[in-house]
């Protein structure tokens, strides 16, 4: 199956593999692992940043970082559709306890005027505390959009004056720098906490990281652990990790290139209603008309093509490593004949 379910779906390539099959380990929990620890200083200083702890996934780094922030009866702002609110298992109020302020963004983004109107104020006993802001970049279920770094630093301005505290869910943060040519210091000069992962579009199997200050990576490995994700000999892991970051961060703008040549045939059919600005490597577009977005998966389905019904009248589809020109090809064909 040529699968655009999502970026999740890809394997180790055969060096990939040789490095996990070659990798030191030890027992992380007593900090001995030698490929984590290597992972997790290589990623801090990527970054610019203190610390990183590694983790099994990218909703426990997000739900690590909100717990770390906030106490119980806090209040957290973000996106309606942001990754945190919509999949994660309503982990803020069952792990966090807090409360969230949604805000309808653009395409899953967020700027600082809307931030500034969704603070409570601190003196009304009838509010939660305004604690923390999430941003997610690319923002998924926005069509892989990403942020202008200008809006970033605005954000980050109202939150240093209202004493809130910044996260960012960077779970393809990766495919937003290589599109907006920008480098991870520059986030890592902002953000309080950074969430990364790795097994999206750059193809490990397991594994992603929290990045912040020292104090709070401390704070993180305690409730890590709490959650359940202490690892033992997952070195194996992170070496699929800094293989990755070594070898396929740039390969993504392939990933972009594949997503516009879909998009491209996709605004040439009638069945085929808005289509979302396509930056990185995910692809929404409305379907009406002759079919439904799950005829449409259906009707790909037989011609061994993987995508998702998002919604009654949308469809994703998302690019990767494990999807080739040739692929690409072969989609496009299929899609002419639709």
């Amino acid at each position: 199956m040529i699968d655009f379910r999502s970026d999740t779906v890809t394997k180790p390539t055969a060096p990939m593999l040789d490095a996990m099959f070659h990798a030191q380990v030890g027992d992380d929990v007593f900090g001995e692992d030698t490929s984590i620890n290597a992972l997790e200083e290589k990623v801090a200083n990527m970054f610019g940043m203190e610390a990183a702890i590694f983790c099994p996934s990218g909703t426990m780094t997000n739900q690590i970082a909100i717990k770390c922030h906030t106490q119980p009866g806090d209040e957290i702002i973000c996106d309606r559709l942001s990754h945190i609110y919509q999949y994660e298992g309503g982990g803020i109020g069952f792990n966090s306890g807090c409360s969230v302020h949604l805000i309808d963004g653009n395409y899953g983004r967020i700027n600082a005027g809307q931030v500034e109107a969704a603070i409570n104020n601190k003196n009304d006993v009838h509010k939660a505390y305004s604690k923390l802001v999430s941003l997610e970049n690319t923002a998924n279920r926005g069509g892989g959009s990403c942020y202008n770094f200008e809006d970033i630093l605005e954000i980050k301005k109202v939150c240093d004056a209202n004493d809130l505290f910044f996260h960012l869910d960077g779970a393809r943060l990766f495919n937003a720098l290589v599109a907006k040519n920008e480098t991870p210091k520059q986030y890592g000069e902002v953000f309080d906490s950074i969430s990364i992962c790795i097994s999206k579009g750059l193809g490990a199997p397991v594994g992603s990281l929290l990045l912040g200050s020292k104090n709070f990576i401390s704070k993180a490995r305690r409730i890590r652990k709490v959650f359940g994700g202490g690892m033992r000999q997952a070195g194996y892991l992170a070496a699929a990790c800094i293989y990755a970051l070594d070898n396929h961060v740039q390969r993504l703008k392939e990933d972009h290139e594949h997503a516009f040549q879909i998009a491209n045939i996709l605004k040439k059919k009638d069945f085929v209603g808005e289509i979302f600005t396509v930056e990185t490597n995910i692809i929404i577009f409305e379907v009406k008309g002759r079919m439904t977005a799950a005829e449409m998966e259906a009707r790909l389905q037989k011609n061994n093509i993987g995508v998702i019904a998002i919604s009654k009248t949308q469809v994703r589809m998302v690019t990767h490593l494990d999807v080739s020109a040739s692929m690409i090809n072969e989609t496009i064909q299929v899609l002419n004949d639709l």
